[in-house]
């Protein structure tokens, strides 16, 4: 079988927005060429992940690639054309698509299953924190490093993007053995399987998308955490009748700020919040989010664009 693969090219504030509508609109799978990679100040201590071709990625903004089956879509050129409307409507609402180029192309079954796998390498993301793809021999350098094993799909992060590793090396910073932890919108789970490895004694993994829900619980099984890890599906917080002592999400910046409120009820005194998924010029409006529900900002850490804010119950 083949594949229609529509590639749409944006700014990298939409990508999250785009993502999420393109899986929306029935697409099987995501992959996402963001040329920041190719600029990305790793640490001299963990070293280069990859050799990347910069040909492979555009030269401003970011590529979103979607895949659907030629079964599934019938009419490529009206799909795209109700992408384009969509696209109209994220600048209508204030969210800048950038180019907003939307093209598409017929690839063979093969081509798409193993064409996202070249730009996703085993990458030492902390001092204790390691991300592998299920595919790749790794062998850790210390007892004490522990290595999170993803097969992440086509349809979710491969735990590099800035975004998560802001979030990896918070958690890393603030996880304490047997804490109570909750991941919201979940994705792969790599927060999740994390939190676990950082010493967590209940993480409850949550996300309102059903392949979500599924994967997550695939990479749990993976890195054999089932034991602390409960995914679930779920809408942010609600209904969660539990409390935790730590709360992350990488998430949308007004997703973030429409879950504020049930921060206080969440989380015990003393209880961390984490949150990722931010672009530099919205931060203000999270801390102010937060702030309005009596959280204090403790810290706030920058990296190519994107922002994570940890804040604290008193």
């Amino acid at each position: 079988m083949n594949w229609t693969e529509i590639s749409v090219h944006v700014s990298r504030e939409a990508q999250e927005a785009v993502s999420h509508l393109l899986q929306e609109m029935g697409a099987d799978g995501v992959a996402i060429e963001d040329p920041e990679v190719l600029h990305r100040a790793w640490d001299s201590r963990y070293g280069e992940i990859v050799e990347l071709n910069p040909d492979d990625y555009p030269s401003e903004g970011v590529i979103i690639r979607a895949y659907l089956s030629e079964l599934e879509l019938i009419d490529a050129d009206g799909f795209c054309e109700r992408v384009r409307k969509e696209l109209n409507w994220l600048r209508e609402l204030g969210l800048d698509p950038g180019p907003a180029e939307v093209t598409h192309r017929l690839v063979a079954e093969e081509s798409w299953a193993d064409e996202w796998k070249k730009y996703y390498r085993t990458v030492r993301v902390s001092d204790r924190l390691t991300i592998k793809p299920q595919w790749e021999d790794y062998t850790p350098s210390s007892p004490e490093e522990q290595v999170i094993e993803l097969d992440p799909g086509m349809a979710f992060g491969t735990g590099t993007h800035p975004t998560t590793l802001l979030c990896l090396q918070m958690l890393e910073k603030h996880v304490r053995p047997g804490m109570r932890v909750i991941d919201v919108g979940c994705g792969s789970g790599v927060l999740s399987v994390a939190a676990a490895k950082l010493g967590a004694g209940r993480v409850l993994a949550l996300d309102l998308d059903p392949l979500a829900v599924e994967k997550s619980r695939e990479n749990v099984g993976l890195n054999r955490v089932e034991d602390a890890v409960v995914v679930r599906q779920g809408d942010l917080l609600r209904g969660v009748g539990e409390t935790a002592d730590l709360v992350v999400a990488n998430i949308l910046e007004e997703i973030i700020r429409k879950m504020a409120y049930d921060l206080p009820r969440v989380l015990v005194p003393g209880g961390w919040f984490i949150a990722s998924g931010i672009i530099a010029e919205k931060a203000e409006t999270v801390r102010e989010a937060l702030s309005d529900q009596g959280l204090r900002v403790m810290e706030t850490v920058h990296q190519d664009g994107w922002v994570a804010i940890t804040a604290k119950k008193w």
